[in-house]
């Protein structure tokens, strides 16, 4: 007799805590299902959207969606302006691993969270996923990603900040991964 272990979610779909009947907004692409399961989160009560800058993230997110039987909003877009109305969403999740925010010129990163935090509703949250510290294995054989420039500044929780998100923390920083977290108040 054979006993499963049970499926367990990625990381980012736990740290995300979207909840069944939220409205999402997933920014950029880094796992494709990734976004397929926050997407499924919110459920058919809710509102899954996806906004990716290139016609190449579009495909990757269309294709996993689709086998997933999932529906999703999907928008191929600037980051600044998000073509969706203000307070629209409760949660915008931001896929950062590959440099989605750190990778951006101070003046466009800081447009881009504004924009974040326009489409939020009051109370609303945006949390970001970003590449954290290698761990394990990975530390030995993969080089590790340098962002020095915008860790120098205070990294994503002094530019939330300063975009208005309050309060804003660290969450964690785990298996590679560093998430953050702002408040729309």
């Amino acid at each position: 007799m054979f006993l499963r272990k049970p499926r367990l979610e990625p990381l980012p779909v736990t740290m995300s805590a979207v909840r069944m009947g939220e409205r999402v907004l997933q920014i950029g692409v880094d796992d494709p299902g990734v976004v397929t399961a926050i997407a499924a989160k919110a459920g058919l009560s809710g509102n899954a959207a996806l906004a990716v800058t290139n016609d190449r993230d579009a495909t990757r997110a269309q294709k996993a969606m689709a086998n997933a039987g999932i529906l999703v909003d999907l928008k191929v877009t600037p980051l600044a302006p998000l073509p969706f109305e203000s307070g629209a969403f409760d949660l915008v999740v931001v896929h950062a691993m590959h440099g989605l925010v750190s990778l951006l010129e101070s003046s466009a990163r800081v447009s881009a969270m504004r924009e974040w935090h326009r489409v939020l509703r009051h109370g609303g949250r945006v949390m970001t996923i970003e590449a954290g510290a290698a761990t394990g294995l990975a530390s030995v054989f993969k080089p590790q990603r340098s962002h020095e420039a915008h860790d120098a500044t205070g990294g994503t929780v002094t530019a939330l900040d300063s975009a208005g998100f309050k309060p804003v923390r660290l969450l964690a920083e785990r298996e590679g991964y560093k998430f953050a977290e702002g408040i729309k108040s």
